[in-house]
């Protein structure tokens, strides 16, 4: 896939990072800890007091943020100060998690609250075919949160993802330079950014978290994701690094694993011991039943020996893993913890973290896509919005 094209009109690349702008840190003082007061707000940031009101002006314009006088505390002293909070009911964004076999569809709110969901299964053959029937799908469901503006959509996918021009390359699928971007975009009538999904899980715990997490008190931090396929993104300084020829790849990272050695002599890779697929071929071919214990134990040390590998190299701050080859085992992470201890040759100790979103990784990926050029830059990203979104609006509520 060409990686010199220009931008695909109403793609917008994916902002993964703490956004560090006075509108960006003021929203997300406002986000995190709501209702919070102007003043509450110029305390908890370097920002000066002219600084906080200028920002908070700007976000009442746009609408992002709305005064809640029937949150004022009437005991207080002095003059009462008016709560602010996010404009939770009246926005909303539209995300998609597209996988090998299903995808999920998803309705968010500002905070990144999941309104509704479900998961449908992908469709086969043609690429834009199969994307247009999901963007369908996904704005079907937008028109039953009539009562909302939506701002953004966003899309989350495996492969070779170009965040410029909102293409994809899925090898799985068969896709060869499928314009998700336009096709939803188009469908939607909104923004769309399109993000490699390991990469915005990494930044779902970086901004979207409930709470503080290791990789965003940490300068760096390692996310791993293994499922039916295994990757891995680096985030540095509160950024997932975005490589601009598409991410990198860890499946044909060597391991020791011989009950799912491969035929042909191939060295055995990581991806190899990943997946449903695996671990039935490793059953089949070596006699041991799949509910064994044997099979699962020998992927938890592939997967903290070839962890170990990658962290020894970067040493980052922290390790945050998810995905089913992490939680299926009957002793849960602690097998993949106890492998990678062993491998390691750096001398400080290293905790692996499970994700915070735990079977709900995939849903976060797909919101944090929708919501991450808003929270990196919440003034400038409504007037792309504005221009973009023809979604109707009414003062009625949400229906589902």
């Amino acid at each position: 896939m060409s990686r010199n094209a220009g931008p695909i009109a109403g793609v917008v690349p994916a902002a993964l990072r703490v956004g560090t702008s006075p509108a960006a840190v003021v929203f997300a003082r406002v986000r995190n800890g709501s209702p919070v007061t102007r003043d509450r707000l110029a305390e908890s940031s370097d920002l000066s007091t002219a600084t906080v009101n200028r920002q908070v002006h700007a976000l009442l314009e746009a609408g992002l943020v709305v005064e809640r006088p029937d949150l004022v505390d009437g005991g207080g002293i002095g003059r009462p100060k008016v709560p602010l909070t996010l404009n939770h009911d009246g926005l909303a964004v539209a995300a998609m998690h597209i996988g090998a076999r299903r995808t999920l569809l998803a309705i968010a709110d500002l905070s990144g609250r999941t309104l509704y969901s479900h998961a449908v299964l992908t469709p086969a053959g043609d690429a834009e075919a199969a994307v247009g029937e999901l963007a369908a799908a996904l704005a079907e469901l937008v028109a039953r949160f009539s009562g909302r503006r939506f701002l953004w959509a966003g899309v989350a996918v495996g492969g070779d993802v170009d965040g410029t021009t909102g293409t994809v390359d899925h090898p799985v699928r068969g896709w060869r330079g499928a314009p998700v971007g336009a096709i939803v975009g188009a469908a939607l009538r909104m923004p769309v950014s399109v993000c490699e999904h390991v990469q915005a899980m990494a930044a779902a715990e970086l901004v979207l978290a409930p709470t503080a997490t290791v990789a965003a008190k940490g300068r760096s931090s390692l996310y791993w994701y293994a499922r039916e396929t295994v990757g891995m993104a680096l985030t540095v300084d509160g950024q997932v690094q975005v490589p601009t020829s598409g991410a990198g790849t860890v499946a044909h990272v060597p391991v020791c694993a011989p009950h799912f050695a491969v035929e042909g002599g191939r060295v055995t890779g990581l991806q190899d011991v990943i997946g449903s697929a695996a671990l039935a071929r490793a059953a089949r071919t070596t006699g041991v039943a799949l509910d064994s214990s044997v099979l699962r134990d020998e992927r938890a040390r592939a997967l903290g020996e070839a962890i170990a590998t990658i962290s020894d190299v970067l040493n980052p701050d922290a390790v945050i893993v998810a995905g089913d080859a992490f939680a299926d085992h009957p002793r849960g992470l602690a097998p993949v913890q106890a492998a990678f201890d062993a491998a390691r040759h750096l001398p400080h100790r290293l905790e692996l973290t499970p994700t915070q979103f735990g079977l709900g990784v995939q849903e976060a990926a797909a919101v944090v896509v929708a919501l991450s050029v808003i929270y990196a830059d919440p003034i400038d990203s409504l007037a792309a919005s504005s221009v973009a979104s023809t979604s109707p609006t009414s003062s009625g509520p949400a229906t589902r």
